[in-house]
């Protein structure tokens, strides 16, 4: 028995022994990639940070942190890599010709934040790269031409006007009014009707748990979050909305066994977007798989009703802090509708001054406030700077928009600056709200279309009132979204 207790002695000494191996190996290896790190941006300059938490304590999550990364920015010109704890650094870059730099590649956006939304979307136009992206980019952009997207202005008139119904109480009462929750109920539903059917709250708490994964460092361990609560929500809504997607390619790919060309299927009614995946073919005419038309699916439902929620909610905000622009834009729409209540396709490219407007706002409040990319080849920049491969560099589209080197008193709300005179001026990256280069935002004309019909029809209805008690405390999320809500007043336009 002696021999027995000693035999598992030594076997429990030998364990620990292993463990202890297993512990100090892998310690030795992130102590390794520390050390890399600090060696490839030891050439740039930042703010600096906490041995464990590295920059994450700067940010408080308190509606600041925005223009904390300007302050940044304005301390360190170009570029400052920030650090997510200590093993994940971020070249942060807020300058026009680091920004050229970085997006006229059509490299892989960053495994790190994007790989907590692909578990959703799959692999997408969003997150794929390589010859998917171009195979899948070349597929998709017949789904966003013009002659497809022209039905859609309707269907976007009759959403906005759903939602302008809704808003009749406020006018009467003159309570402050949360624009984001009933224009993200009204994009999504324009989405529905453009593109397909689907769940609307499994897209929201989707995307509420993936920013909540990348704020929180222990939840970047796979294991971790799945065995937490938040992974267990996240796993539940990922079902629920793939399940809908599933049955909706189900059910229009026996809708359109018996066609066999799209002309016959418009000669009927609209496209939308699911017709387009469904009769996608490549020149070996080979089609979509569903796995890939999925993944589109939900790719498409994410960027195109949360972000177009953002930008419409912080133009109708902008437009009310703004009345003397606001007085403009009604004015331009009421002599380019004469008298109808309604948008149509013809009016679009009737409204430069409207148009102006909007772009200022997408400058102020970008939806999509950063972009992360990781390098899969030595990048150096216009100033001699480099950086290897594998590194990781964040796209700060709200700093770019707010460097007061290229734009004179950027926090000033002022649509002039996109006067084509004055956008000559400017460095081509300097406003990028849809991103650029071959990996832009393939759904832009139908975004900025979309914002379009939605402020000429608000502005026809209702007078848009600041509240300034209630001023948005803006916070980057996957899309930009405010703590505290965005709050405006109205009134019916026809009471002045």
């Amino acid at each position: 028995f002696t021999l027995v207790v000693l035999g598992w002695s030594h076997f429990y000494q030998l364990l620990a022994l292993f463990c202890l191996a297993i512990v100090l190996y892998k310690l030795t290896v992130l102590l390794m990639l520390k050390r890399a790190l600090i060696r490839n941006f030891e050439s740039f300059p930042g703010p600096p940070g906490h041995w464990l938490f590295g920059n994450i304590l700067e940010f408080k999550q308190d509606g600041n942190d925005l223009d904390k990364l300007v302050k940044f920015g304005q301390k360190y010109p170009y570029c400052f890599p920030l650090w997510f704890g200590p093993f994940v650094c971020f070249l942060n870059i807020h300058h026009p010709e680091y920004v050229k730099t970085i997006l006229a590649s059509t490299g892989p956006k960053d495994d790190l934040a994007y790989s907590f939304i692909q578990n959703w979307i799959g692999n997408g136009l969003l997150v794929s790269q390589g010859q998917k992206w171009f195979r899948h980019r070349r597929l998709l952009t017949p789904g966003f031409h013009y002659d497809v997207l022209k039905p859609y202005v309707k269907l976007m008139a009759h959403s906005t006007k759903t939602m302008l119904d809704k808003w009749e109480s406020y006018a009467k009462t003159n309570k402050p009014l949360e624009v984001f929750e009933y224009v993200s109920l009204m994009t999504l539903d324009t989405i529905l009707n453009c593109a397909f059917s689907y769940d609307s709250n499994s897209v929201y708490e989707l995307s509420n748990l993936i920013n909540l994964r990348f704020r929180i460092f222990p939840y970047h361990n796979d294991l971790i979050f799945y065995l937490s609560p938040h992974g267990f929500r996240y796993r539940k809504a990922c079902m629920v909305a793939h399940s809908h997607t599933e049955e909706v390619i189900k059910k229009r790919r026996e809708a359109l066994k018996k066609e066999k060309e799209l002309e016959r299927i418009q000669a009927k009614r609209n496209l939308d977007f699911l017709d387009i995946l469904l009769f996608a073919k490549d020149e070996n005419q080979q089609g979509l798989l569903d796995e890939d038309i999925r993944a589109e699916v939900d790719t498409f439902m994410f960027e195109g009703h949360d972000t177009t929620a953002s930008g419409i909610s912080f133009l109708l905000y902008n437009l009310a802090c703004h009345p003397k622009h606001q007085k403009l834009c009604r004015k331009e729409i009421m002599q380019v509708l004469h008298g109808k209540d309604t948008m149509d396709w013809e009016d679009l490219n009737k409204i430069p001054y409207t148009t102006m407007c909007i772009k200022e706002s997408l400058r102020m409040h970008p939806p999509v406030p950063g972009i992360s990319r990781k390098t899969t080849k030595p990048i150096t920049f216009f100033d001699g700077r480099t950086l290897p491969a594998e590194s990781r560099i964040g796209t700060s589209v709200f700093g770019i928009h707010r460097n007061a080197s290229i734009w004179e008193n950027p926090n000033v709300f002022d649509p002039l600056r996109f006067l084509p005179e004055n956008i000559s001026k400017r460095p081509p990256h300097a406003f990028v709200p849809f991103s650029a280069g071959p990996r832009n935002c393939i759904g832009q004309n139908f975004a900025m279309n979309e914002m379009k019909v939605v402020i000429a029809m608000t502005l026809l209805k209702y007078e848009l009132l600041e509240e300034p008690t209630l001023k948005p405390k803006i916070i980057p999320r996957l899309v930009l979204r405010s703590l505290n809500g965005i709050h405006i007043k109205i009134k019916n336009a026809n009471q002045n």
